[in-house]
């Protein structure tokens, strides 16, 4: 399923809120210079075109959500996407996601989403799969106690690959099965990318795991 072109940004818009640099922010990071609301953070690994942090920053006012998004064009859009909406409490981190967790102190967030991450289907390229044991480590430093790794996928072979290796790298309690919520409207989905599996019928893998 490709994806469809991006609607052209508005060049008015001013993306300065919400939308960083990765190699730009210091390390370590001093969460106030990012978070605008006094409450808990979120974080998502490979924002897309940004649902889930419009959506999520919308329902919940008094957290703050950051997406890192390694694609410029994505990055621009999703970040566009809060600023025309004046979301305070999200931006996007534009930059690789290894990068931007070793900028963050430990347990400094309540929850990551990682949301249908780039396959590489060839075996070959799997290595550049993000969740991978460095980067797991990464998450489990930077979750706060009690705080929730949220993982869905639509192939088999990556959830229980991930699995394995969650449960090998870290110590998050887990995994705790998500059940399928159905679709109050064409656009209740977590990200677009759920959107598009869940209307073509694929099945989904959805898991989250704690910290202790």
């Amino acid at each position: 399923m490709g994806r469809r072109a991006l609607r052209r940004i508005d060049p008015a818009l001013d993306l300065s809120q919400h939308l960083k640099h990765v190699e730009e922010l210091p390390q370590p990071l001093m969460l106030q210079a990012l978070c605008r609301v006094a409450g808990p953070l979120e974080l998502e690994v490979g924002s897309g075109k940004g649902l889930f942090l419009a959506t999520a920053s919308g329902q919940c006012p008094t957290r703050n959500f950051i997406g890192c998004e390694i694609s410029r064009k994505y990055a621009r859009f999703a970040a566009a996407r809060l600023a025309r909406l004046q979301r305070p409490n999200a931006l996007v981190v534009l930059g690789d996601a290894g990068d931007f967790f070793q900028r963050l102190p430990p347990a400094s967030a309540a929850a990551v989403h990682v949301y249908f991450p780039d396959p590489w289907w060839k075996k070959r390229h799997r290595r550049r799969r993000i969740l991978q044991p460095p980067f797991l480590h990464q998450v489990e430093r930077v979750l706060a106690d009690h705080g929730l790794l949220h993982f869905w996928t639509d192939v088999h072979e990556y959830h229980q690959t991930a699995l394995a290796d969650i449960a090998a790298a870290t110590n998050l309690q887990g995994p705790f099965h998500v059940p399928e919520q159905p679709a109050e409207s064409d656009m209740d989905f977590r990200t677009h990318f759920e959107r598009r599996v869940r209307l073509h019928g694929t099945d989904v893998w959805r898991v989250q795991f704690r910290k202790p």
